[in-house]
Formats: C-alpha cells, structure tokens, sequence
C-alpha cells in the first residue's frame, strides 16, 4: 500500500462547495482507500491505496464521486507521500536570505505545463511576489499575504493551462508528517 495526499480545490470556502469532512472520509471509504486523515475543512485527504498507474485517474474517480454525491464539480490533485516530502526539500526560497516561511505557499498543479505556458508566464511579474515552477509544483512567495496577491489558483490556471490549488507551506509540512504517522 502507498500512502497519498489529496488535494481539493475550493470545497467549505466562502460557504460554497460544503463537504464535511466526515462526508469526505465517508466518500474516500466507498472508494476502498484506506486509512483516511482528513486535515482542516479545505480539502486534505491522507490515505492509502494500492500504487495506481495514474494519479490522475484516481483523482477523476473522487471528483466523480463527489459529483455524483454532492452535486458540484471539485478539483482533485493527488501527491505521493515520497512527492509531498521532495516538494519540501526542494524549495527553492528556502535557500534565500530574508524569507519569512510563514509567507511561503506552493501551488499543486494537476500536469506539468507545456514549454509554451511556461515560457510565456516568465513575462508576470507582480513585485514583491515571486514564484518558482519546478514541475507540477509552483512554489510562490507571498510577503504581503496570500489573500492579497495576483498570483493565485486563477492565475496559474489561466496562464499555464493547468488545474491548480494552493496550500501555505504548514499545510504542506502538517499534511507529511501526517502521511509518515
């Protein structure tokens, strides 16, 4: 069995897309996946299953499931545990003088962006935010707040044409060391 970390993208935010988090757990049990953490009411499920072939295939199952028992469409993007653990060693502004990783996020993409998107994003510049994609992960620095920046979930979904979703970097460290218990 491997251990795997679902994301959610835009369930209990703003009092829309409600999911209980017993709901959730319940929804990921019809699934036969085993072993459920759910983590906070945005959206992080731990659990195990047989290693898949595809991720993704796996995710279009839950938002599946989801549709078809609570009625709206729900992005899911899904990470290894040993992916989650690279994602944290491999941040980049960790190795930058004068970060504040209370200010860190990283943003779950469902592929990785062609060449095309990823050159034409290099052109966004929102100063004092900065943002790194290595991959499937974009790894975006916020020092005036998440809330108040452009560079969001839209923003890479519109610009590299992929799914996204974001967690701050404590999500992401809590979510590991959840997945390791």
């Amino acid at each position: 069995m491997e251990t795997y970390i679902s994301i959610l993208r835009g369930i209990n935010v703003g009092g829309h897309n409600k999911i209980p988090m017993t709901g959730l757990k319940d929804l990921y049990e019809e699934l036969n996946l085993k072993n459920i953490i759910t983590y906070i009411q945005s959206g992080n499920v731990i659990f195990k299953f047989a290693k898949v072939p595809s991720e993704q295939g796996l995710a279009k199952k839950i938002e599946k499931k989801i549709l078809e028992k609570y009625g709206f469409d729900v992005p899911v993007i899904i990470r290894s545990l040993n992916e989650i653990e690279n994602t944290l060693v491999t941040n980049p502004f960790l190795k930058q003088d004068g970060i504040d990783i209370e200010k860190l996020h990283v943003t779950f993409l469902s592929d990785v962006p062609q060449k095309a998107q990823l050159e034409a994003i290099k052109k966004y510049y929102h100063s004092p935010e900065k943002f790194i994609i290595l991959g499937k992960e974009v790894y975006v620095y916020c020092p005036n707040g998440y809330g108040n920046t452009k560079i969001s979930n839209t923003f890479f979904e519109n610009k590299l044409k992929v799914t996204a979703t974001t967690r701050n970097w404590k999500t992401v460290n809590k979510l590991a060391d959840l997945a390791k218990e």
